[in-house]
């Protein structure tokens, strides 16, 4: 049997944040499931934790990434288009300070999903990847279709739409996930501001440090 539990993210979050870095432990951001079963003639209830479903899409390189790539690693991800006039680049400048701490840690990886699939082909994400200064060894920019992508974002519980009333014509989160090596989600951070991203970054040493 199966009973539905809502994960109250928001709360866990303001009560970590007073943690020292040494002390602190991430929560599992989500909805939850309690699973009863019965082993030896006694009821175990197991705790089934939100999971980032398996993905399939093309990066910058004309790679194909899927979960399997990740397998076993920490990783952050983000939604972005790059004709973005105002929110993206903001989000990518503090992004790109955690590609730097990272970028020679084989057991991290960076994955930004484009919500504009009909402008931000496998070309276009090459182009901006050389703009950013990255290498696909460590950030990927993936590219699908939209259905896909939008579906992908609400796994993510993130929000990513288009909206003509909205500046570049989408609707999407700054937010950047912080995903651990099950595909747990274990924070989410303001990708405007330096200080949610300082904090990600030493979040990100965390989940390092206990693999």
């Amino acid at each position: 049997m199966k009973t539905p539990f809502l994960f109250v993210s928001i709360l866990i979050l303001l009560g970590q944040s007073c943690q020292s870095p040494a002390s602190k432990t991430l929560p599992i951001l989500g909805e939850r499931m309690l699973e009863e079963r019965t082993v030896d003639g006694k009821t175990v209830v197991d705790t089934i934790f939100h999971q980032i479903e398996p993905f399939s899409y093309l990066d910058q390189d004309s790679t194909l990434i899927s979960e399997a790539s990740v397998k076993g690693k920490i990783y952050v991800a983000d939604f972005f288009f790059s004709s973005c006039p105002s929110l993206c680049p903001r989000v990518k400048a503090e992004m790109k300070k955690v590609y730097n701490k990272y970028k020679s840690e084989p057991r991290f990886q960076m994955i930004s999903y484009t919500i504009d699939p009909k402008r931000d082909d496998v070309k276009r994400l090459s182009w901006y990847a050389r703009k950013l200064n990255i290498q696909s060894k460590t950030w990927h920019l993936l590219t699908g279709s939209y259905e896909k992508l939008t579906k992908t974002a609400a796994n993510y519980l993130l929000s990513a739409q288009e909206d003509p009333s909205a500046p570049g014509g989408f609707d999407h989160s700054g937010y950047v996930v912080l995903v651990d090596q099950n595909r747990h989600i274990r924070g989410m951070y303001d990708g405007t501001d330096p200080e949610k991203m300082k904090m990600l970054i030493s979040d990100i040493q965390i989940l390092l440090d206990a693999l």
